[in-house]
């Protein structure tokens, strides 16, 4: 990936890590959290600029399935980090990539992925915990902050804990097991904690007075607004998949439109193309 490679050198270091230096900067402004829509290739990821976001964060799945595969550690690395690499030269804010579970199987191959990501151009990475042990965990993440610091480049190291979004334990001990991973993994090298799954306002209270570390939340339909979370403390809310499945959705019903009742209504509102094109012509 010799494109890639070329964004640690010179003075693209230097700009790296005054983005890696802004993206931690998003995560503590009080009472404003970081608004992440969730991209999945370059077109989306510069509608997502364009709209006025502060930085691009990749949706693994919308990732995974643009390019082939499910989403859950399925996509193979190489492609993975491609994607990344065209996502950081076509956007001029902050790039977040989601790794899964880190896109290899050790953890020394974690710390080679996040390098790799980081010679891609990204500032940020989301690394997910899934079934793994605490401890696994913990040294997945101390080998991504390692391969960061080798690498010169403050990355923002999200760490995702997936109890509630998986069901892992007993429901009763859900909320001590969560924050005993959260210690664990800050502790580790991570700069944020990421708990998809959980949306009431008393957990979400409990996981942010629990750790001194940012709280980053996955909301949708139906979750309390961004100003109900940010009184609560979050410091980070995100879309995740749920826009690249959107865009799908519409894909669906224009389709069956067009075959059932040979309209084409489902379309409306689509982005004009020549809107679209400018887009990369900057």
């Amino acid at each position: 990936m010799t494109s890639a490679i070329s964004h640690t050198s010179g003075g693209r270091a230097a700009g790296q890590r005054e983005k890696a230096e802004l993206l931690h900067a998003l995560h503590h402004i009080p009472g404003s959290p970081l608004l992440l829509a969730n991209a999945w290739d370059v077109a989306s990821a510069l509608v997502v600029e364009a709209a006025g976001a502060s930085a691009v964060a990749t949706s693994s799945a919308g990732v995974a399935w643009s390019l082939g595969a499910p989403d859950g550690d399925a996509l193979d690395r190489e492609r993975a980090l491609e994607l990344v690499a065209r996502v950081a030269d076509a956007v001029k804010v902050p790039v977040t990539a989601d790794i899964e579970g880190g896109l290899a199987d050790t953890a020394e191959g974690v710390g080679e992925t996040v390098a790799a990501v980081i010679a891609a151009g990204a500032v940020g990475v989301n690394l997910e915990d899934g079934h793994r042990t605490p401890m696994e965990q913990a040294g997945r993440i101390a080998a991504a902050r390692s391969a960061a610091d080798k690498a010169g480049i403050p990355l923002y190291l999200n760490a995702r804990i997936d109890t509630y979004l998986f069901g892992i334990g007993e429901e009763s001990g859900r909320l001590e097991e969560t924050i005993g991973r959260m210690h664990a993994y800050v502790g580790a090298g991570a700069s944020g904690v990421f708990v998809p799954g959980v949306t009431d306002p008393e957990t979400l209270a409990a996981l942010v007075a629990a750790v001194d570390a940012p709280l980053n939340v996955l909301a949708g339909p139906g979750s309390p607004a961004v100003a109900e979370l940010a009184a609560l403390g979050v410091a980070r809310i995100s879309l995740g998949g749920k826009v690249a499945g959107a865009a799908y959705a519409v894909a669906r019903r224009a389709t069956e439109e067009l075959l059932t009742s040979g309209t084409y209504d489902s379309v409306a509102g689509a982005v004009p193309h020549d809107e679209l094109n400018a887009l990369f012509e900057n």
